[in-house]
């Protein structure tokens, strides 16, 4: 019960935390806003700063903010799934290939010219061929493996970057600016973040009921099977549903890694294996992240605005190499 008051104290910091990082994405930027401004902003006043730092709270920093914090918790939530189903810590959405199939996709789409919308449906198209790439080869014998599944991910990975450098080398130099943004992560794009939202949403009502049978697939098959849990319908329910959070995440905001393999470390050693805690903690933390990388992102060189995926790796290879070096046999 301690553990479990420790934890839920946890999430509420979490929780306060994703609030006070998306209150700091509206104040700051070339235009510096104060709390009482921003506040008003959203309640649909002008606040001190007149109309102009209403129109750009709502209908500038708003959208961006909210679609970085669904996006950082979606490829959280994304990377928790996959530790669990493939019971394997360095397990992480990108490793399967799916940002690469989406990656192919945008930028198809981009190098024909075509509109935002189409760029994003591309990605979304690529990113679930690639999902259905990786499940047919990896299927085999009418069953997966982790290390098959692994496996399989890697190569689709590589033959998706094989295709993005072909393409990028093709590009008319007026597009390659954009097409390396996006391959980067950039949040700039953000137009409507109710999308992304809204599937960060249904994620966590569909993967919490599921949460107990995540924690015995936690501690092996054979065990879960025992006890009653369906084993094969519950690890297509955790892929499918990863392989969606990733998708919707890349066509929001591109290419950002480390989120999903980062996050689920930390929030693990703070409220421990129990998935009813960890994943909507995940979500969170994810999003706080995510936010916090891209106000970064955009203020620490202002008025250049830096790809949030470059911070991102920044910031998620250390602290992977410190849990790494802090726990050398630790498994998810």
């Amino acid at each position: 019960m301690p553990n479990r008051r420790r934890a839920l104290a946890v999430i509420a910091a979490l929780a306060l935390l994703a609030a006070a990082s998306m209150l700091l994405s509206l104040a700051v930027g070339s235009l510096s806003l104060s709390l009482a401004d921003v506040l008003a902003a959203l309640a649909g006043g002008d606040g001190g700063q007149g109309a102009m730092g209403a129109e750009v709270v709502r209908h500038l920093r708003l959208p961006r903010t909210l679609g970085a914090f669904a996006c950082g918790g979606l490829l959280a939530l994304a990377g928790a799934l996959m530790q669990v189903l493939l019971r394997n810590p360095l397990a992480d959405p990108y490793i399967l290939g799916i940002s690469g199939g989406a990656a192919v996709g945008a930028l198809t789409a981009m190098l024909a010219g075509l509109a935002l919308a189409f760029v994003n449906l591309g990605a979304f198209a690529g990113s679930f061929l690639a999902t259905l790439l990786v499940f047919g080869l990896a299927h085999g014998d009418s069953s997966w493996t982790r290390t098959r599944l692994l496996l399989t991910g890697v190569i689709v990975a590589a033959g998706c970057g094989a295709v993005v450098a072909l393409i990028l080398s093709v590009a008319p130099e007026r597009q390659l600016h954009g097409m390396l943004y996006w391959l980067m992560g950039d949040a700039g794009q953000i137009v409507d973040a109710r999308p992304a939202l809204a599937v960060l949403a249904l994620g966590l009502i569909a993967t919490l009921p599921v949460a107990r049978e995540l924690n015995l697939l936690a501690r092996g098959e054979a065990l879960a099977a025992s006890l009653g849990v369906v084993v094969p319908r519950l690890k297509r329910i955790a892929y499918v549903l990863a392989s969606l959070f990733t998708a919707v995440a890349v066509t929001t905001a591109g290419s950002i890694g480390f989120i999903g393999l980062v996050v689920p470390h930390l929030v693990r050693l703070a409220v421990g294996n129990d998935q009813r805690l960890l994943l909507p903690a995940a979500a969170l933390a994810g999003g706080s992240l995510l936010v916090l990388a891209d106000t970064l992102a955009r203020t620490v060189v202002a008025p250049t605005q830096l790809p949030v995926g470059v911070l991102t790796a920044l910031l998620g290879v250390p602290v992977f190499l410190f849990l790494l070096g802090r726990q050398p046999g630790a498994r998810s």
